[in-house]
């Protein structure tokens, strides 16, 4: 694993020191300034991100490694906290501490642990949940997830690279688990400069693990599976969606490992056709319809999920239940227009397939889209596939992914149920 970075206090000149009335005081750490025109204000009302044009990047700022420590000043020279910064990446820094001399040793990363942890404990009477959800837990760029004894980190930044080691140390502290999971994969380690792979560095995993969620059991691959193995976020649209399945014929698009379908199944569905482009994500769902008792109701059927709806609805399949939640179309701005014409589109090939006065759920993980325009393409498609309907509920994310109020992107996760003619 990869050893903190050494944070040596740097020579008291002009540039490294704080003028605090009379007197000029050492630092702890680098200090790097924010352009005079740069809005300081959101900063202290708690937005975590400055963007690269919104720092003075000399030459000192720009010999800084990757995920180095400093503190964040305003155009006036006044302490702003302590941040993490990349000068390869768009948002060059992150902020992590008010304090500007705040110490990231073992301590500081277990307060900030035991603060999600004491959320997540009081929520879930099973271990089973998204530990850290970056930004929103104070730990920006970091994800975990845990599975009982289990628990995935995501290092999405360079300094949670950096600071890997310590950051397991209290990890296992403050939870307990025995095995931790390194997944180091997705286009957010691609923008701080990071490479890609997946390993054990505590511990041991040798099967799928079996994840008891809204009645059913899931199998969720931590090692090699997509993202941390299982999606929690949906765990709350999950049972939404399972209170209109007693008795019906269910379609779960973009299935992966069942998420939608075998909550439906806990709840009584007649039947579940599960979709998705992965044979190995649909295997997992079959193991978890076997695990939970629902496998003479369960079936999988491998495809593009365009090509999939197109041929269900040429041959003129009903169902009285269908969920789309297909992966993010509008990961970032450039995508969005793009993103929501393939919302718009996948509505307008959904909406036949519902049978009159039968439910429609349409999901969308994207940031970029937010919440008006992914429910206008949504109804859009609707329209344009010959129904009409009623929007009965919007759902977002679990609590134990808390949203950042002043970090829109913290709140991705949108889900629309509609009720068709």
């Amino acid at each position: 694993m990869s050893s903190p970075i050494s944070h040596t206090p740097a020579p008291n000149t002009s540039d490294d020191a704080a003028d605090t009335g009379s007197e000029t005081v050492s630092r702890r750490y680098p200090i790097v300034r924010l352009r005079p025109k740069a809005e300081a204000r959101a900063l202290r009302h708690g937005f975590p991100w400055v963007y690269a044009d919104e720092l003075v990047t000399d030459r000192r700022t720009n010999n800084l490694a990757p995920g180095a420590l400093a503190i964040l000043v305003d155009g006036d020279r006044r302490d702003l906290g302590l941040v993490t910064v990349n000068t390869n990446s768009k948002i060059i820094a992150r902020m992590l501490d008010r304090n500007p001399e705040a110490e990231l040793d073992q301590a500081w990363f277990e307060a900030k642990l035991s603060r999600a942890f004491s959320l997540r404990d009081r929520l879930y009477d099973q271990p089973f949940y998204r530990l850290v959800h970056a930004e929103a837990d104070g730990l920006p760029g970091i994800v975990i997830d845990r599975f009982g004894d289990v628990a995935v980190i995501q290092p999405n930044a360079a300094w949670a690279e950096a600071h890997l080691d310590v950051l397991v140390a209290a990890l296992q502290a403050v939870t307990g688990v025995q095995t931790v999971v390194k997944n180091a994969t997705g286009r957010s380690r691609g923008l701080e400069g990071l490479n890609e792979e997946n390993l054990v560095l505590v511990g041991g995993v040798s099967a799928p693990i079996q994840v008891p969620m809204n009645g059913a059991i899931y199998l969720a691959d931590v090692t090699g599976g997509q993202k941390t193995g299982l999606f929690f976020d949906q765990r709350p649209n999950h049972a939404f969606a399972a209170g209109f399945a007693k008795g019906a014929k269910v379609l779960d698009m973009f299935a992966h490992v069942g998420g939608f379908g075998l909550a439906a199944l806990a709840n009584g569905a007649a039947s579940v056709l599960a979709v998705d482009a992965s044979a190995p994500a649909l295997a997992l769902a079959g193991q978890g319809a076997e695990a939970s008792g629902f496998a003479d109701r369960f079936i999988t059927r491998q495809g593009d999920a365009f090509d999939v709806l197109e041929s269900l609805g040429a041959e003129r399949a009903q169902f009285d239940l269908v969920i789309c939640d297909p992966p993010a179309f509008a990961p970032a701005k450039p995508a969005l227009e793009a993103g929501l014409r393939a919302y718009e589109r996948i509505a307008r090939l959904a909406a036949p397939l519902v049978a009159p006065g039968g439910y429609l759920v349409l999901c969308s993980c994207s940031h970029a889209a937010d919440l008006a325009s992914f429910r206008n393409a949504s109804a859009r498609g609707i329209g344009r596939g010959g129904r009409r309907g009623q929007l009965l509920h919007t759902g977002f994310a679990g609590p134990d992914h808390p949203m950042l109020p002043q970090l829109a992107e913290s709140g991705y996760l949108k889900a629309l149920f509609f009720r068709l003619d």
